[in-house]
């Protein structure tokens, strides 16, 4: 109890400090600055959904800009990332990572963020499609038993990540105990290729990658704590390796293997969104390839094209389009295999079809050498 006290002290020190730049930030916003022209938009309430999944959307809207409602609820739980290691994890609406948000270009994202009275830790939300303030983390603290209601303007086309900041060292600690997610913000008029040619998906996921940093004791077997402030301490002397015990995609080991894959067709069209948060990863679909990648998450770039590997910064967000041509179990990786293989980061996709002898055929079975 008096370790716990004492950690609970300098999460305070620290949030007083990393005030002064919200300070900041906020010394900018006034009442009498420009004014967003509301008046007569329509509202549109988003459901968010778990991972991999995304909300219902349209590709491409027409339409005048909107103001996309959305609401998440924080949450500070246990979860199981592999059997019997178990960590105290931050999570947008309870999953890892956060749920993914859809809208389009010039619309208003309004989110109300929730911070129940049963969590213990002030926690709030940086958007990085978003402008000023911190990315809104200056806008969006909240304390447990309380709310706020955050709106910016989705300007920037693409694929962004999210995540807690609520300052100091807990950044990082709220980021790598799970708290993070992406939005996409798709063009008016849809998807290009490298052509400029508009172009479609048949399905689409989200793929969240997550380095975890778990403590072990003196006999080596990975710790397990009471809470999210518990584990601070540890937890920062593993991270200053910078070396993560586990990496999950999607908040568990195996958590989009076996019954759990990603599902498509012969001939579907799916957009991968993978997100990092943290480290920087460097994605292959074994068997397949990246059709369309678009550099650093933006649709305003022109996307490359047949990519065997693509690369994904920490703090980032990138699409990524693939046609399936052959039928069979695909594995979705990161290609920095230790940490595929060996720490977890790794799933995969079930493609249901026919068999294209023509792009692959096993001419004969193994069998003892000729001589």
């Amino acid at each position: 109890m008096k370790k716990l006290n004492m950690i609970f002290i300098l999460w305070l020190v620290m949030f007083s400090f990393a005030s002064f730049a919200d300070e900041e930030a906020l010394s900018y916003i006034s009442d009498v600055g420009t004014q967003a022209n509301l008046k007569g938009m329509e509202r549109v309430k988003q459901k968010l959904v778990a991972p991999p999944f995304l909300p219902k959307h349209q590709q491409k809207y027409s339409g005048k800009p909107r103001i996309i409602e959305m609401e998440m609820v924080i949450e500070e739980k246990e979860i199981e990332i592999e059997p019997g290691v178990f960590v105290q994890a931050m999570t947008f609406n309870g999953t890892n990572p956060g749920p993914m948000m859809v809208v389009h270009e010039g619309d208003y994202v309004e989110l109300t963020l929730k911070n129940p009275q049963s969590n213990l830790l002030l926690h709030n939300i940086d958007f990085h499609a978003s402008t000023g303030a911190l990315g809104g983390g200056a806008l969006t603290k909240v304390a447990p038993g309380e709310q706020v209601t955050l709106r910016f303007k989705a300007d920037k086309p693409g694929t962004y990540v999210y995540h807690c900041a609520p300052g100091g060292l807990m950044i990082p600690y709220h980021v790598v105990s799970g708290m993070y997610g992406a939005i996409m913000i798709l063009p008016k008029d849809g998807l290009k290729d490298n052509k400029g040619k508009n172009v479609t998906y048949d399905r689409a996921y989200y793929i969240g990658e997550q380095g975890w940093y778990i403590p072990r004791n003196e006999k080596g077997v990975y710790k397990r704590y009471p809470n999210a402030i518990a584990p601070y301490g540890d937890t920062l002397k593993v991270m200053r390796g910078l070396v993560p015990t586990h990496v999950t995609y999607n908040g568990k080991k195996g958590a989009l293997t076996g019954k759990n894959a990603m599902k498509a067709k012969v001939g579907e069209t799916v957009l991968f969104v993978h997100s990092q948060a943290n480290e920087d990863s460097r994605i292959h679909l074994i068997g397949g390839h990246g059709d369309l990648v678009w550099p650093g998450g933006s649709f305003r770039n022109t996307p490359t094209v047949d990519r065997e590997t693509w690369h994904v910064n920490g703090g980032e967000a990138v699409a990524a389009i693939y046609t399936f041509k052959q039928p069979g179990l695909y594995a979705y990786l990161n290609h920095d295999l230790i940490k595929a293989l060996m720490l977890g980061g790794v799933a995969h996709v079930h493609v249901e079809g026919q068999w294209n002898n023509d792009l692959m055929e096993q001419v004969s079975k193994p069998e003892p050498i000729k001589h």
